[in-house]
């Protein structure tokens, strides 16, 4: 009980310290009446008081105490059930973590900037659930669906292309993760991939891997990120500090977005292709709205919910007449 209310535990100090306090003043006042006035004085003055109006006096600031500790417990009755559903849909990110996602032509790099976008997503969900699947040369399951938000946002701030332990990028295994071992089996609808990547590829089979996955009711939305023409290099920082741009047999290497192998993916889901090219925004909010939030959605889960109305408000309004009456409660007697 008193772990529930921990304000109760202040009820204990009317025994423990206020009642001792009242009596050794009570005490105390006595002894200086007899110092300060003499035994005729006294006699007089004890006339004109009345210990029952003190103690009156008292027990008016012991009430007004206790009733502002149970104030503090939140009293509360009348108890009102509540059913409350959950509707969303389950929404996985695949994100290519490989050293091509470190090129600059999306600033400040497109790795980067597409976990500000996934952050901004989160702002926008509607009770979702999501689930993050990193991949590069493996994918990994960084996060199961979940609709702690907070969490997956503060996941993301330790994503790096460190994130998968192998180099290269397989979009296939990363489907087939998130298919086999993230979604469940209950429902052929209300499942979706969001897939961010610059589209290399290095025989994972994607195409085959999206067919799969449309047979289990998977659409797949596909982010390309980058510049699909030209490419960019992929900045390397030495040992000593220096920034350098990683080279392959004595050249620098140039990653260009791969939209075919994109394209293919999603037409095999019957999702939909984006395209994120240098100078251009990012908005995984609006792609949500637009593309997601708009879609069918399936309860997630129902929770029975107990509101109680609040009764706070009478206890503090009874400690305050309380104290208001101790003040105007008189010690002398009537004459």
């Amino acid at each position: 009980m008193l772990g529930n209310y921990p304000a109760l535990w202040l009820l204990f100090v009317i025994p423990t310290l206020l009642v001792p306090l009242y009596a050794w003043s009570f005490v105390r006042k006595a002894r200086a009446l007899k110092i300060l006035a003499t035994h005729e004085m006294l006699r007089k003055i004890n006339r004109g008081v009345s210990l029952k109006r003190q103690l009156g006096k008292a027990l008016l600031l012991l009430l007004a105490f206790t009733a502002i500790v149970v104030a503090l417990t939140e009293p509360k009755w009348n108890p009102q059930h509540q059913q409350i559903r959950r509707k969303g849909r389950d929404v996985v990110i695949l994100l290519d973590t490989s050293r091509s996602m470190l090129a600059e032509d999306i600033r400040p790099n497109r790795l980067e900037r597409s976990k500000i976008a996934i952050k901004d997503l989160l702002a926008r969900l509607q009770g979702d659930r999501i689930g993050i699947i990193t991949f590069a040369g493996n994918a990994t399951v960084k996060c199961p669906l979940t609709q702690d938000y907070a969490f997956v946002r503060m996941l993301l701030s330790d994503l790096t292309t460190e994130s998968t332990t192998r180099g290269g990028t397989m979009i296939g295994d990363a489907i087939r993760k998130a298919t086999q071992e993230v979604f469940d089996n209950k429902s052929r609808k209300y499942k979706d991939i969001l897939l961010i990547t610059d589209g290399d590829d290095h025989d994972s089979f994607p195409v085959q891997a999206a067919e799969k996955a449309a047979e289990e009711g998977i659409r797949i939305i596909a982010i390309g990120m980058g510049d699909d023409d030209q490419g960019a290099r992929i900045p390397i920082t030495g040992p000593d500090g220096r920034r350098s741009f990683l080279t392959y047999e004595g050249e620098e290497v140039w990653v260009k977005l791969n939209g075919d192998v994109l394209r293919e993916i999603v037409s095999a889901t019957q999702g939909q292709y984006l395209l994120v090219r240098p100078g251009e925004d990012l908005d995984l909010g609006e792609i949500y709205l637009d593309l997601i939030a708009s879609a069918e959605k399936r309860e997630l889960e129902s929770l029975t919910m107990t509101k109680y109305d609040e009764r706070f408000q009478i206890f503090i309004a009874l400690g305050m007449m309380l104290l208001i009456g101790e003040i105007f409660f008189r010690e002398q007697k009537r004459v």
